[in-house]
């Protein structure tokens, strides 16, 4: 038999041979990447090159990510998980962590235009905002939420708010249960735009407490979020212009939450300026 003939029928044994070498090497890999501190747009480039690379970021490379960038938070939501995973997995946690996801109108939140997604340059999530967001009944959760990222729409109208989060553990959550529990149905029109799964509407549910309009910088009756049955929220709020007093007070009480970190390294800010047309799109492969 020929060397050519034997490579057509054992073909698993070279791709074997092949994947330990170079740039499929998990080492190697890990060692590239720790030498440039986990560059988010370099890891999303090697995702997309082909099905090897995209199996092992999905794998290792993204959580790998998550963990250096925001230790504190990835240690809170992993703690009491099974095997330490993570509801929708590493590659949906990593996408919410770093990419705004942008706007389109809804039943109860109307656009005069969608706003687009991007990756959002300093990104902060709290508990303490989280808390904001959960009833009486829940407040036993566990929930990271971001920081609104500032949209501007128009010289006339107030600016778009757009914020994300994740529960811990949100199968065996109380949010869940009080869910299922008043038989909430899914939207029909919206899906999770971190793990693409079925979403409910917290504002149909009337399951959403005036805190968050107060924590988010809004006003009741002005903002909607979603929760995916993995856990993953993402929302919208009309943002009250904040006079310098406001701003002052904002600071004061941002020392004092308890959060997962700045994930860019970058000096806090209350809202992250953003304009139409800036920053990387998603077309990068997460």
């Amino acid at each position: 038999m020929s060397a050519a003939q034997r490579r057509r029928l054992n073909p698993l044994s070279q791709e074997t041979e092949s994947d330990d070498s170079g740039i499929l090497n998990e080492c190697v890999l890990l060692l590239v990447f720790e030498s440039i501190k986990w560059d988010l747009q370099v890891l999303c480039l090697t995702a997309s090159v082909n099905r090897k690379l995209r199996a092992i970021a999905k794998r290792l490379l993204w959580r790998k990510l998550c963990v250096y960038r925001a230790p504190r938070m990835v240690s809170a939501l992993v703690n009491g998980s099974p095997n330490g995973r993570i509801g929708g997995g590493w590659d949906a946690l990593a996408k919410l962590m770093f990419f705004c996801c942008g706007c389109e109108s809804t039943r109860n939140f109307k656009l005069s235009r969608p706003s687009p997604g991007h990756f959002a340059g300093a990104s902060r999530f709290s508990k303490t905002s989280g808390r904001s967001f959960l009833t009486k009944k829940c407040r036993a959760d566990l929930l990271f939420v971001s920081d609104p990222c500032e949209h501007p729409v128009g010289d006339k109208e107030d600016d778009l708010g757009i914020y994300r989060g994740v529960f811990r553990g949100f199968l065996r959550s109380n949010t869940r249960a009080c869910l299922i529990g008043r038989q909430v149905a899914f939207d029909d029109r919206v899906r999770c735009p971190y793990c693409g799964t079925r979403v409910w509407s917290m504002t149909a549910a009337r399951l959403v407490p005036k805190s968050a309009a107060r924590r988010l910088g809004s006003r009741d009756g002005r903002l909607e979020y979603f929760v995916c049955v993995n856990g993953h929220l993402h929302g919208t709020c009309w943002l009250v212009p904040l006079s310098s007093d406001e701003e002052n007070c904002e600071e004061v009480e941002a020392e004092e939450d308890e959060d997962g970190g700045d994930f860019n390294g970058e000096a806090y800010k209350k809202h992250e300026k953003v304009t139409n047309g800036t920053g990387s799109r998603s077309s990068l492969m997460f």
